[in-house]
């Protein structure tokens, strides 16, 4: 049974859309991965839609400075999560860079919590703002447990192993 938890956690751990190593080409090919640097072109359209939306909301944002930082903020923050989450799944468990990794996507995904709860907060009346703030504090202390505080692999009932 101890086993099969493992196994359960491990594979949990895998990241969704990459390829089993035992895969072969049909399977990368399926999830739409080219040859060129591990990108998808999904991926890649991803990225196209977020900067051609976020250029979008600079335009129309009609020379508002708080308007244009608050979707430069959000671009580049994102973008920055991207990029730690694939280096992230790159390194080697329990190594020191992964540890500050995490650290570094577990800030950056509070920024982006924070900066959308003030945002929305701002146009809502003030029962809804409590609202929204008390949502926020949960995702961001939700995942500083997740990242920091709760161990993989491990039961509240041990006993029956």
């Amino acid at each position: 049974m101890a086993a099969e938890q493992t196994k359960l956690a491990e594979e949990q751990r895998a990241p969704l859309l990459r390829a089993p190593a035992s895969a072969g080409r049909d399977t990368a090919a399926v999830a739409g991965r080219g040859d060129a640097g591990g990108f998808s072109w999904l991926t890649l359209l991803g990225f196209a839609f977020l900067t051609f939306n976020s250029a979008m909301a600079i335009y129309r944002s009609n020379g508002d400075a708080a308007a244009v930082a608050f979707v430069a903020f959000s671009y580049t923050d994102l973008v920055l999560l991207f990029c730690c989450l694939r280096w992230f799944e790159k390194e080697v468990p329990g190594s020191a860079t992964r540890d500050k990794l995490k650290v570094a996507v577990w800030l950056l995904t509070t920024l982006l919590t924070v900066v959308f709860s003030y945002k929305v907060a701002a146009i809502m009346p003030f029962p809804v703002q409590v609202l929204v703030w008390a949502m926020a504090a949960a995702t961001v202390l939700g995942g500083f447990y997740a990242f920091f505080l709760h161990r993989e692999g491990k039961t509240i009932n041990q006993t029956h192993s």
